[in-house]
Parts: structure tokens; sequence; C-alpha cells
């Protein structure tokens, strides 16, 4: 893939000649697990929503079910993931169903948690988007609004290297390069736009952790919902059998080892840049908080919930000007 840096600048945005239909989902889908991080057990549901009302999670375990809309303005913490309030609660981990009613193309849905944190599922979007596929989207009769980015907006984190852009452009799409300094992941890309079947290429690539950082994240009382069926672990430094073992039985499987390739041995890759991938798919989940779907060509290196929250943030203040 061309690197970013290489990429020609995109034309002036133009005005759409054919017009695409809002959508929402066809029925409520249901799904039960454990938060990653906090480890508590909720019960999600994605359910139809009206024309022009966005993406509105809900807490259906607190009094009058309150509702925080899916927008940048919302966020109040992004360590390791991204949460939203609004008030006396709030909701983690909404970055990979948003990502999945994004690459679906849902204009319109209500989120219900019944707990404080989505749950994890298998560590990807693969679960909400085989469900909702299997039926189709509602059509409604509104037009997408579509975001027109009015300048450049690029964040960057000095220290870190790590940078978002978003330019002015006709369609939709994303490009990242994700490099951590990992021999064994070495310097990954991925690239999305509406041209590509999201639920094959995206979708199904799970989240993953370094292995140092396990025992870490533990200790810090995070990650208490992680399991080797749920992320990828990659080995970047020598390790014992006994720390394998420790961290193995830790998160729920006891007889792991080490892969040539540097992977502990849970999971087989589905692609060879999935780690790559899922940043991806991470970045579009926290995109879709700038509000909606943009006219927009989205680069960024090293992306984290942090770069990319802000760079939402940074595009609704622009737009409200």
């Amino acid at each position: 893939m061309q690197s970013l840096s290489d990429r020609a600048k995109p034309a002036p945005a133009r005005k759409l000649v054919k017009k695409m239909q809002q959508r929402t989902v066809k029925h409520t889908y249901v799904f039960e697990g454990k938060g990653l991080h906090t480890g508590v057990v909720s019960r999600l549901a994605i359910s139809p929503a009206p024309e022009d009302s966005g993406i509105v999670f809900r807490r259906s375990d607190l009094e009058g079910v309150p509702g925080v809309p899916a927008l940048a303005e919302y966020v109040s913490t992004t360590t390791r993931s991204t949460t939203i309030s609004n008030g006396s609660f709030e909701i983690n981990t909404v970055e990979h169903v948003l990502s999945a009613l994004t690459g679906l193309g849902v204009d319109n849905a209500v989120v219900e948690v019944s707990n404080v944190e989505v749950p994890i599922l298998d560590g990807s979007a693969r679960p909400y988007v085989e469900a909702i596929l299997a039926d189709g989207l509602a059509q409604q009769s509104a037009p997408r609004r579509y975001i027109t980015v009015p300048k450049v907006v690029e964040v960057s984190d000095p220290e870190s290297g790590s940078w978002v852009r978003i330019e002015p452009a006709d369609t939709l799409s994303y490009d990242v390069t994700v490099d951590f300094g990992s021999r064994v992941l070495g310097v990954q890309t991925a690239h999305w736009d509406e041209s590509v079947d999201y639920s094959k290429e995206i979708a199904v690539c799970r989240t993953f952790v370094f292995f140092h950082e396990i025992e870490f994240l533990l200790a810090h009382n995070l990650i208490k919902g992680g399991d080797v069926d749920n992320a990828i672990v990659i080995v970047e430094h020598p390790v014992s059998e006994e720390q394998v073992s420790r961290i193995a039985q830790a998160i729920g499987r006891p007889t792991l080892h080490v892969e040539p390739n540097g992977y502990l041995s849970n999971i087989k890759l589905n692609f060879p840049n999935e780690c790559g991938r899922h940043k991806l798919l991470d970045l579009i989940g926290d995109i879709r908080l700038a509000g909606g779907y943009l006219k927009a060509r989205i680069t960024a290196f090293k992306p984290g919930h942090t770069m990319n929250t802000k760079a939402a943030k940074e595009l609704r203040a622009a737009l409200a000007k």
C-alpha cells in the first residue's frame, strides 16, 4: 500500500449528485457478554430508530433508561477504549458497535446497554455485523445528511508521533499506518472506503494486546473480561514457560505457548495485518462520534482512542463555527 505521505491531495469537495437514503436496522438484535475492562456482564440491544435521530446509547439498567448521543462532546475517557457519559452515568467501550453500524451503513439506531460497559464479545465487530446482515437494513424516507468537512482538521501528539487528519473529499475513506516499533507486528497499513466489504475485510479483525502489558493491565483492574477468545496476544520479548503459564491461567486458558511468528497460540490470524485492520476498525467507530457520515478523507498514523476522539471533537468544533 502506498504510504500516506505519498498520496495525492484530494480535489475540493463537490456536491454529491446521487442521494443515499437514511437507513436503520430492521429488528432488535440482542448480545450478551463480559466487558473487556470491567469484567461485568451486560446485555446490549440494537434497535431501529427514527430518521435524523443518529446513534443514541441508553442505560437500560437505570431508572428512566437515560440516553447519551454518540457525539464527541460526550466523550469522557479514552483509556484503552472510548467512554461516553451524560451526567451521572457512563458507557464504556462504544467503539466496536459504532464501527459496525458505520461500516454497515446504519444512520439511525438505539443501543441499549444493561451495565457500564459494552460486551467485548469476540473482540471484533463481527457478531453485530453478522446478526444485522442476516436481515438487511430498513431504508428510510429521508436522504442521508452527509457531513461536509469545511477545512482540514488535524490533531497530533508530538511525544508519541501519532496524528489524525480529516480532509475534505467527495467520498468517505480511511487510511491508517500502525507502528509500535515491534519486531512481530512491523509496520502495518489498512484502508477502508464504502466500496470495500466492511463485513469481510474489517469487522472480523480482533483487538490485540502485548504480552508484557497484560500483567500491568491486570494489576490496574483492566481487561477483567479479557480471555484468549477475544484478543490477539503479541509476544514481543522472550518469555519463560512460567510467565506464559501464569498469564494463560489468568486469562482462562492454561495450555498455551508462543508460536514461532511471535503470537500466543490462542488464535490464528485472519489477515497478516489484522492488528492494523483492528486499529482501522476502532478509528471508524471513534470518528463516527463526529455525528454521522463524512465527505472526507481520513488518514492516521499510530491512531488511538485519544487522538481519534480528539479529531472528532475538533471537527465538531469546526462545524459549529
